[in-house]
């Protein structure tokens, strides 16, 4: 369970090489080794991250994922929990895509959007009766400020995450009863290996300082964070600019 002072003794990382995901264990290892599973498919980057957790002392365990297989994911939720309770389980898997394809060309769309969000609830379902039946747990989900508002420049990967975003916002309020508590994390631009190459949105950030957020939001029970902080007064203002005025912003 987690402790008195919010440090946990269990992760699941869904999304096992996701570089948010990666820091914020790490930010957990650092207090006390962890038992973690990471879920994600094989590959050479799902052995490295092992290996890198391993060298902060945590047990590690990895467990295939696809999330495009719908029908495997119960069994690998189980596989998580089969080694006893998951006091934080993440869910920090997801694609990018490139707008101007993913609008044309519809099975990249629709790839885009099973990954995103038909994925994001699938596991979110089953996370939610396992912790529901344990009767502890946190479960973080990796939204992001571009669901908050669609925008011309990404609005296939901004309508993917309002799905998934307003889907655990729900779960929040579903699982309260039960002593799970759901935050819904809400980035701005992070530079990670998906947003290389990318021009920087203002008040871009890391891994690490989304890590940050995680921790303290996991360990204050708080159900919505936006990183870094200020995104939220920004997104605000944002979504009340009207959409003649909108379209013309360089967003």
């Amino acid at each position: 369970m987690i402790d008195a002072v919010g440090n946990p003794q269990s992760i699941l990382l869904l999304g096992g090489t996701s570089e948010i995901g990666l820091a914020t264990v790490e930010a957990f290892a650092g207090d006390r080794p962890l038992r973690v599973v990471l879920a994600g498919r094989p590959s050479s980057r799902l052995d490295d991250a092992k290996t890198r957790l391993e060298g902060k002392g945590c047990a590690v365990e990895l467990v295939d994922f696809d999330a495009q297989a719908f029908d495997t994911h119960a069994a690998v939720v189980g596989k998580a929990f089969a080694g006893g309770d998951v006091d934080v389980a993440i869910v920090a898997f997801g694609l990018l895509g490139d707008n101007e394809e993913a609008w044309t060309d519809a099975a990249k769309a629709v790839e885009l959007a099973q990954v995103n969000y038909t994925a994001a609830v699938s596991v979110g379902v089953l996370l939610g009766t396992r912790l529901t039946a344990q009767g502890h747990g946190s479960l973080v989900a990796l939204s992001s400020v571009a669901g908050e508002r669609a925008r011309r420049s990404n609005f296939v990967y901004g309508s993917t995450k309002a799905g998934l975003d307003a889907f655990y916002t729900g779960l929040t309020e579903a699982l309260r009863p039960s002593g799970v508590t759901v935050t819904v994390v809400r980035p701005g631009f992070v530079h990670t290996r998906m947003t290389e190459g990318l021009t920087p949105a203002p008040l871009s950030t890391t891994p690490e300082a989304v890590a940050e957020v995680i921790v303290h939001a996991v360990r204050t029970r708080t159900e919505l964070v936006w990183a870094p902080a200020p995104l939220r007064f920004v997104m605000s203002a944002l979504r009340h600019v009207p959409r003649p005025i909108f379209r013309r912003l360089p967003v």
